[in-house]
């Protein structure tokens, strides 16, 4: 399991970490100010160290004016023959950058005091404005990671490395409530028309823009979302009454993969776990909707959401070690497999099976005429010598047939 990071002080930066005032932001600032102004502009650390000048010969050295500044609190201007007794100052004004009530440094213009002061205090404020903004981003940043850490500790869970409590703990920094049922939806998406793995999605469709679609269908407060790999996607749905029911959970991923493919080109499929709480419940949920993306292409192919507990005979199979399922589907189907037209006579015993060995109910879920049903039927038992019209001996040929599709699935 993830460590998650400290909690965040007033600069939205690690409490007894790195300040928000970073050299490049620094040097961003002074850039983009000076060229909106004309003026020279320097920015110093709380030291009176230049960290950001758009002369890039002054970066590094002392801005002894500053010291004052930052002392104080309070802006100073400095004539040509107040900075000619100051070491690297230059005719000017110097003010301090306050963020809450601490002054993290001074921003400085260059020029004739007169001149200067009509823009000090508006320089001020704006580069106050770039740092709150800096701040909240990466404020953001850091719980988006957050989030990310969560999902993929849910997906990874073992309770043998970290206890439940420690998850629940993290859940409620996150502001979610521990002991709600979730249940897991799992998205992969690719750019349409993209052959091959589901992460080749347009470089331009950012993780971003994604999650931000995908929070958009899934908006309950208590719904966690996101990115586990690239263009692999977690959920942790809240289990309500209403519209957050988990019955609704097709219908909105069918939603939500219709808006990915509208705005953003993207082609996709979904799974979705049974409700589980607590970390273990919702790992569980995790790991059936995983397996149902896994395997649900194959047993429904054309279909893009997959239901867990549509899929549990499929999952059964496919927890079995792939010689031993081999070993079965030779024994039960024998020369069937050889047959030309073997995907239909599969389907044939799955559609039988499925259908309650009804002849009415099976030939119309195939669509096809009762006596085409008894065709196949009548064929399927002379070939494989076994007797299809039994409920027990239709179970395992049922069986190895959907071994079969997932054997066909892996390879």
């Amino acid at each position: 399991m993830r460590l998650y990071d400290p909690p965040m002080d007033h600069l939205g930066g690690p409490r007894g970490g790195p300040p928000i005032l970073t050299p490049e932001l620094a040097q961003e600032i002074a850039r983009d100010i000076g060229r909106i102004t004309g003026f020279n502009v320097l920015i110093t650390d709380p030291g009176a160290v230049v960290i950001g000048c758009g002369d890039l010969a002054r970066v590094g050295t002392v801005h002894e004016a500053s010291l004052e500044v930052v002392r104080t609190g309070r802006p100073a201007t400095h004539s040509a023959e107040q900075a000619g007794r100051m070491r690297g100052v230059r005719p000017g004004m110097s003010l301090p950058i306050t963020v809450g009530e601490e002054v993290i440094g001074t921003v400085c213009l260059t020029g004739v005091p007169e001149e200067v002061h009509r823009f000090g205090l508006v320089v001020r404020r704006q580069t106050e404005i770039l740092l709150e903004e800096a701040a909240l981003l990466r404020s953001r940043m850091l719980h988006e990671r957050a989030v990310d850490d969560f999902v993929r500790d849910i997906a990874l869970y073992d309770p043998e490395v970290v206890g439940p409590d420690a998850v629940a703990a993290r859940a409620v920094e996150l502001g979610l409530s521990p002991g709600a049922a979730r249940s897991a939806v799992l998205l992969e998406v690719r750019s349409a028309g993209a052959p091959g793995r589901a992460d080749e999605g347009p470089a331009a469709v950012s993780r971003l823009t994604v999650l931000r679609t995908v929070r958009e269908v899934f908006r309950d407060r208590q719904d966690v979302a996101g990115e586990q790999t690239a263009g692999r996607y977690a959920v942790l749905a809240a289990a309500h009454e209403g519209r957050a029911a988990p019955e609704r959970l097709p219908e909105r991923c069918e939603h939500l993969l219709a808006l990915l493919a509208e705005r953003h080109g993207l082609d996709g499929r979904m799974a979705v776990g049974e409700p589980g709480a607590g970390a273990a419940g919702m790992h569980a949920s995790y790991r059936d909707a995983a397996t149902a993306l896994r395997t649900g292409p194959a047993v429904f192919p054309g279909e893009r959401v997959f239901i867990a507990s549509e899929l549990r005979v499929p999952h059964l199979l496919g927890s079995i070690p792939p010689h031993d399922r081999a070993r079965f589907t030779e024994a039960v189907l024998g020369r069937l497999r050889e047959q030309p037209d073997w995907p239909t006579l599969r389907e044939t015993l799955i559609g039988w099976a499925e259908g309650g060995l009804s002849l009415v109910r099976v030939a119309e879920r195939l669509h096809i005429h009762r006596n085409t049903l008894l065709y196949r039927l009548e064929k399927i038992g002379k070939l494989s010598g076994r007797r299809v019209r039994e409920p027990g001996q239709a179970i395992e040929m049922y069986l190895a047939s959907l071994a079969d599709i997932l054997r066909e699935g892996a390879r």
